[in-house]
């Protein structure tokens, strides 16, 4: 018996040893400068960094010990090292078991170890909605608005061909952006001439998604070219060329530039259309600052909070901490995660993040029933043929089921057109068919392109999907359809076609349907028009509050921080577009996302870094903060689109941030707030349960200098989660503008919060700063956050706005 449990035993040990480890990919930040700070005067931390041979013979270095690093630590045959970092961040990516990665854990000199999260995509006229025409006359007109800056894009490529990417050798730039460094990586579908000076530079990083799955060589390229045209999108919608024809299915829908016409872009690929990793994401914003771009656009990231650390200590965000350190602006989405509190992604305040809105334009559709009636819908198609005035037999497919069939009689057969052998020819030929939004699109399964696929299949005349009201009203999105289609989203809407339909169709004692006798025809469904109301905080966009950690701890950090146009957006797209297969073959696409938005104000920072060279990025965060507007085109307080379908009700900051960005006033806002990466490191130091010494591994900095509260970090706003009877915090401003102003304070007070501002008033000359104290105190406890701001109105017409956004607990 005894020799049988031995035997046993050593069975067991035989099975585990056998049982391979799955491999994953960490992130593994050391002790030690990068580059970018080797031998820096810690007096002046944005000192930018050379390619000078001490820099390379740095990074040389840096890369010996990272190597050896994990052959000391690790097990040889165990590891695969992905990257090493080394331009803004020490540290490296690896591919390895955890049990291999425990052994590092806790070895003198390591920051921090996380595992991947992996990286996601966020997912015209919005020129004129902002009123940026204005700014680029007074940067030099479009032909040179944002010349010299060159704004860095960490995403899924960039499709070289397109128009709004090309180079004009009528129009040269007048700054040949010295300070720039890049490469041209070529490879498939992008020869290294895609780089003319537009396109400034063009990388790919893949060592991470290769690590992590197996890639698609159809589709996950191995060069900067955009397969999926995210990429292209924010490029082009930041920086798109001036005024480029927005044709698609034919049709030409207008013209579309970017804010910032003649910026340069530099593309840094990090996502395919099988896998995103942080390890690539993260290398390529290593590189960017490298490279030395003005301002870096994220329209990707991880869309959840770091496990094993608090949110402004993840790998994300201190690389992003580091960028700022070297003196770049970084703007980020805030994730697609709303309308519910507590779900945005962009934490820190080093960073600008973005929320997301519509605009005044909409594409309204029509279908005509054969009595006359109009029902207004959802498409963005052309016409039914004869444009309205000939009038079609009106089917609905679930009357035109074969009857003899084999197919399951589900939904998504049934009555939802998504699959053509389930109709019958005969029927539906030349007919408007009403399709039925009903189980299949509930859950995600059924797709409009499968209805387009049926109707081209089976020729339709047209299609009309409706509302099911077993599920109510559905978000209905135009989306350019290649056949005439029309969605009617509103079930009172669907109620009068469905009562029409069944007044005009025959059936026999069975039910089925003997004579088709209603007639329908499909507007012209691509013209806009601009009269809706907006900015709407989209529905999709995350809201705040900011938080700590993965319990949703709130911060005093107001998120977002700003608001831009990010809803049915027209910009550059790439053809082969696998990720959406209803935009294969376009050059263009409207979407809609944080990802949207955020190129606008990368766009936008670029023009005011252009017309104020000298500004850092914090005080280019503070003009766009301090100046935005918190009312729309109607006059009336911004609004926000909630959970249920068709609703609206007042906006917050935790929604909008400080408002709708107003690019002509954020070219001179007359005051702005300034914060270097020292204050980043005081406002860390001072957040609750945070151990300093903690603070020093992730960042490398001390905490002399901690703040009492982590809200008197000098932003252009007061978040206070939890305030206890009063707290005194302060602001400090500089005048940027060219002239002595005199300023008077007014507050429009939080429920709950008496707020006061001294001085009541001050005189500030030309760059001269001036301390203010506020004093908030408890009137009220409440169970949420109140809202309100302090204005400061000067007396050469400058107003600046700051966001009150504040919980009093006790008194």
């Amino acid at each position: 018996m005894k020799h049988l449990g031995l035997l046993l035993m050593l069975f067991l040990i035989n099975l585990v040893s056998c049982i391979a480890e799955d491999r994953h990919i960490y992130l593994v930040l050391l002790d030690g400068h990068p580059v970018a700070f080797h031998q820096q005067d810690h007096k002046h931390p944005k000192t930018p960094f050379s390619n000078s041979e001490a820099s390379r013979a740095h990074a040389k270095r840096l890369i010996n010990s990272h190597d050896q690093f994990l052959q000391s630590n690790l097990e040889a045959g165990t590891y695969n090292k992905l990257y090493s970092f080394k331009h803004i961040v020490n540290g490296f990516a690896v591919h390895t078991t955890p049990s291999q990665v425990g052994k590092i854990k806790g070895v003198h000199g390591v920051k921090l170890v996380e595992k991947d999260p992996g990286a996601k995509l966020m997912t015209s006229y919005t020129p004129e909605f902002l009123g940026v025409p204005a700014v680029w006359t007074q940067v030099g007109g479009s032909r040179n608005a944002g010349d010299g800056i060159v704004i860095g894009f960490v995403d899924s490529g960039i499709n070289p061909v397109h128009p709004s990417f090309a180079y004009d050798p009528l129009n040269p730039w007048s700054s040949n952006a010295s300070h720039f460094s890049g490469s041209c990586e070529g490879g498939p579908r992008f020869p290294e001439t895609s780089c003319n000076g537009k396109i400034i530079s063009a990388r790919f990083f893949a060592s991470g998604a290769r690590a992590a799955g197996t890639l698609d060589p159809s589709v996950d390229i191995l060069s900067p070219y955009d397969a999926i045209g995210h990429g292209s999108h924010v490029a082009s919608t930041a920086a798109g060329n001036y005024e480029v024809p927005v044709v698609v299915n034919g049709f030409f829908y207008g013209r579309a530039s970017g804010m910032a016409p003649r910026a340069r872009i530099a593309m840094y690929k990090a996502i395919y259309p099988t896998i995103g990793t942080l390890a690539d994401v993260l290398a390529a914003i290593d590189q960017a600052v490298l490279d030395g771009v003005d301002i870096l656009s994220l329209s990707i990231g991880p869309d959840e909070p770091p496990e094993d650390t608090i949110t402004f200590l993840g790998a994300f965000d201190i690389f992003m901490l580091s960028a700022r350190k070297a003196g770049v602006l970084v703007v980020q989405a805030v994730g697609n995660q709303g309308p519910g509190p507590y779900t945005v992604v962009s934490y820190s305040p080093w960073t600008v993040g973005v929320a997301a809105s519509s605009t005044n334009r909409s594409y309204p559709g029509t279908l005509i029933l054969g009595d006359g009636q109009k029902i207004s819908g959802v498409g963005l198609s052309g016409p039914s043929f004869g444009n309205g005035l000939l009038q079609y037999k009106l089917v609905n497919a679930k009357d035109a089921i074969k009857v003899d069939g084999t197919f399951p009689r589900t939904p998504q057969y049934v009555e939802e057109c998504q699959y053509p052998e389930a109709l019958n020819p005969t029927a539906v030929l030349g007919s408007v068919v009403i399709c039925t939004f009903s189980a299949g699109f509930n859950n995600g399964t059924s797709s409009l392109s499968a209805v387009i696929d049926t109707a081209k299949a089976l020729g339709f005349m047209g299609f009309v999907l409706v509302a099911n009201p077993s599920y109510g009203d559905f978000i209905a999105e135009p989306i350019p359809f290649s056949v005439p289609g029309i969605m009617i989203p509103r079930t009172n809407d669907a109620q009068i076609i469905s009562r029409y339909y069944e007044q005009q169709t025959n059936r026999n004692d069975k039910g089925q349907v003997i004579r088709y006798s209603g007639r329908a025809a499909i507007g012209e469904g691509r013209i806009a028009t601009y009269m809706e109301r907006a900015p709407v905080v989209s529905r999709f966009s995350s809201r705040g509050p900011d938080y700590i950690d993965r319990t949703r701890s709130p911060a005093d950090v107001l998120k977002p921080d700003i608001l831009a146009p990010g809803h049915q957006i027209w910009a550059a797209w790439s053809p082969m577009s696998v990720v959406n297969p209803m935009m294969s073959g376009e050059s263009f696409a409207l979407v809609s996302g944080t990802s949207m938005a955020t190129p606008h104000i990368a766009g936008i920072s670029a023009l005011i870094k252009q017309n104020n060279p000298s500004w850092t990025p914090s005080m280019i965060a503070s003009a766009m903060s301090t100046t935005a507007t918190k009312h729309d085109n109607f006059g009336d307080p911004i609004m926000a689109q909630g959970f249920g379908v068709n609703t609206l009700y007042p906006a917050a900051p935790f929604g909008f941030g400080a408002g709708l960005v107003d690019p002509i006033r954020a070219l001179d806002p007359g005051l702005v707030f300034s914060s270097g990466y020292e204050d980043y490191l005081s406002f860390l130091c001072s957040l609750p349960n945070t151990n300093p010494e903690k603070i020093r591994i992730a960042t490398g900095g001390t905490c002399a200098g901690s703040f009492s509260n982590p809200s008197d970090l000098n932003q252009p706003s007061v978040t206070i989660t939890a305030l206890s009877g009063t707290r005194v915090t302060h602001r400090v401003v500089m005048n940027v503008a060219s002239k002595p102003e005199t300023y008077l304070c007014a507050v429009l007070q939080p429920k709950g919060v008496s707020v006061s501002v001294d001085p009541a008033w001050f005189t500030i000359a030309p760059e001269k700063t001036q301390t203010l104290e506020i004093r908030l105190v408890v009137t009220q406890v409440l169970d949420d956050f109140s809202f309100g701001e302090i204005v400061l109105t000067g007396s050469l017409n400058h107003i600046i706005r700051m966001p009150l956004s504040v919980l009093p607990v006790s008194m």
